[in-house]
C-alpha cells in the first residue's frame, strides 16, 4: 500500500467491516487505548455513525465530551487509523488530550501514516475554527513525539494523549 493514497474522511455505513477489524485489532493489541469512543459492538453501525455526526455538532455529547470530529484514515478499502479533532478544550483536554488524538492500527505502523494523518488533520482543524492546535503525547512515546515534530509542532510539553 502506498502512503500517498492515504485519505482522511468520515465513517460511512459501508465501512462497517473494515472499521470493526480496526476496532478489534486495537482491542487485542492495546486494550487500554480506545480506537472508537463509546462504540458498542452490539449497536447498529448506522447508529454509531449518527452519534458521531451529532457529536460533531455538539449534540448528544457524552458526559465530559466536547464537540468533536471523528475521521478514519483509509488506504484503499482498509481503515489504517483514526483521528479525533476536539473543537474546543475542557480542563482535562488542556492537560491530557489536546485538540487532536490519532492512532494507527498496529499492523500498519512504521509506514509514515501517523505523520501523514496529523498533516492532513491540521488544515481540517483550521476549517473548524481552531486557530492554535494543541497536540499532546505521553512523555515516553517517542514515535508520537516524532510525528508531532515532523508536522512542525512544538515538542516542548508532553502529557498523556487520548
Amino acid at each position: 500500500m502506498e502512503r500517498s493514497t492515504l485519505r482522511l474522511r468520515p465513517l460511512r455505513v459501508a465501512d462497517e467491516i473494515p472499521f470493526r477489524h480496526a476496532f478489534d485489532e486495537f482491542k487485542e493489541k492495546e486494550p487500554e487505548w480506545l480506537f472508537a469512543f463509546h462504540f458498542e459492538e452490539s449497536m447498529a453501525f448506522a447508529e454509531y455513525i449518527r452519534r458521531l455526526g451529532c457529536w460533531s455538532k455538539g449534540q448528544e455529547l457524552p458526559e465530559k465530551f466536547v464537540p468533536n470530529t471523528f475521521l478514519v484514515g483509509v488506504v484503499g478499502n482498509t481503515i489504517i487509523g483514526r483521528v479525533s479533532i476536539r473543537h474546543e478544550l475542557n480542563e482535562f483536554l488542556l492537560q491530557y488530550g489536546g485538540h487532536v488524538g490519532y492512532g494507527v492500527v498496529s499492523s500498519q505502523r512504521n509506514r509514515g501514516y501517523a505523520t501523514q494523518m496529523l498533516r492532513l488533520t491540521l488544515p481540517i482543524a483550521g476549517q473548524l475554527g481552531i486557530a492554535r492546535i494543541l497536540v499532546t503525547c505521553d512523555e515516553d512515546n517517542l514515535a508520537s513525539r516524532r510525528v508531532i515534530e515532523k508536522n512542525g509542532c512544538s515538542a516542548g510539553r508532553y502529557t498523556d494523549s487520548t
